[in-house]
């Protein structure tokens, strides 16, 4: 299934103003965009300009989704242009036609975390430097995969890439026990393979070197992070089932005491949830898996709602105020249209989530889902979410939750 977002930047007329002052049209088509890391590393993603009747339209690609970003408020000769999910923008200025500049902020970590941005008018693939040729290696399929070996941090993945030699392209993702890195893309150039993700929150660059079955290499991730991974093709791997991970503790209740996003108590149960299938999910507006499992949540809430289901959303937020943490909550509950309960869990801390949920054995993932039954009891607990850019495993998924939900419905 492809996650499809469409993404839209309108300008305030068909021209757009130079830093010097120059009246510029710019040229619609396929732009090529980066991300400066740092000085070695660039991060590539595909920009798109289209010109409209009241002005111009600006799409980023990642992958398989195109993602909207709200309209943006010119100051001085620069655009500010905000992603309608997360908490960061694109600010850039025209220098040409064919060229625009300026960084990537995103205030999730910090005003001052900002990241060169740079996009020129040209169609390549998307690491520039790649050749269209025909690569000598094939990579499609299973990879079982080691972030951060040989140190306390380790963690399994499982790599899944489909390859299309004719062009040199690579896109896949990396499933994780707590989530997937969403939609990669990338291409093999001589004896390395560069994939890369930008979304608005995840800005994410991989390169290992390729040695048959084997892969060794670095994840990038923002300018302040770095880490080894290593690869080996297995195509029977799979991770620890994410029902497995999270689980009561006991056989203790689910009980919880929180506020609603209007500062009102919420206690849990409660009658609106008496007799009720209920989903308590633990996220974050800041989360981009839980960004995906919000969007699956809202079709699922819309198909069952009237025949029992309540969803109940609880969100750990960037910022120090309660009224910091609602207002993120409430931003992406209007921009969706979402209609189940919100409430405001919090900083944005898996401990802060752990005291709240102590029934579970601990909370170590955004998102994490707790199912319950008409009866009140817990059928399932499931940690993470692997979203669209998983493909075949994002789909089993939403058929297997789908039948639960049918099956505690009827029950």
């Amino acid at each position: 299934m492809k996650l499809i977002v469409a993404l839209a930047i309108l300008l305030a007329s068909l021209n757009t103003t130079a830093q010097d002052g120059r009246q510029i049209k710019l040229c619609k088509g396929n732009w090529v965009a980066s991300l400066a890391l740092n000085d070695a590393h660039k991060l590539p993603f595909n920009f798109v300009v289209t010109k409209e009747t009241s002005g111009y339209s600006f799409s980023v690609k990642n992958g398989e989704e195109v993602i909207m970003l709200n309209k943006p408020v010119r100051r001085g000769d620069s655009l500010y242009v905000r992603f309608p999910f997360f908490n960061s923008e694109l600010v850039f200025a025209v220098n040409s036609r064919k060229s625009i500049e300026g960084y990537w902020v995103n205030y999730n970590k910090g005003s001052d975390y900002k990241i060169p941005f740079q996009s020129t008018k040209k169609r390549s693939n998307l690491f520039s430097f790649a050749s269209k040729k025909k690569p000598k290696y094939t990579i499609g399929g299973k990879w079982e995969v080691t972030f951060q070996p040989n140190t306390n941090e380790v963690y399994p993945a499982l790599g899944i890439f489909n390859q299309d030699e004719k062009i040199n392209s690579i896109s896949g993702t990396f499933l994780t026990e707590t989530g997937d890195y969403r939609f990669l893309q990338g291409n093999i150039i001589n004896d390395s393979l560069y994939l890369s993700c930008f979304d608005g929150s995840h800005a994410f660059l991989f390169k290992s070197a390729i040695d048959n079955d084997s892969l060794h290499g670095t994840f990038y991730s923002g300018s302040h992070w770095s880490s080894s991974w290593n690869a080996r093709r297995n195509e029977n791997f799979e991770l620890k089932s994410p029902d497995e991970l999270t689980y009561i503790v006991d056989d203790k209740k689910v009980e919880f005491n929180l506020k609603d996003v209007a500062g009102n108590p919420y206690l849990f149960p409660n009658h609106e949830t008496y007799d009720k299938v209920v989903i308590l999910q633990v996220m974050g507006t800041w989360c981009p898996n839980c960004l995906d499992e919000t969007m699956y949540y809202k079709d699922l809430y819309n198909m069952y709602h009237q025949q029992g289901l309540e969803i109940v959303s609880i969100g750990y937020e960037v910022g120090d105020t309660f009224e910091e943490h609602s207002a993120s909550i409430k931003r992406l509950a209007n921009k969706l249209g979402l209609d189940f309960t919100f409430l405001v869990g919090g900083s944005a801390t898996k401990r802060l989530a752990s005291e709240h949920f102590d029934m579970l054995n601990q909370v170590i993932s955004f998102p994490t889902s707790i199912f319950i039954g008409r009866d009140g009891e817990v059928k399932r607990v499931h940690t993470g979410f692997n979203g669209p850019g998983t493909g075949d495993y994002y789909k089993k998924y939403v058929e297997n939750t789908n039948s639960l939900i049918q099956k505690l419905l009827a029950e």
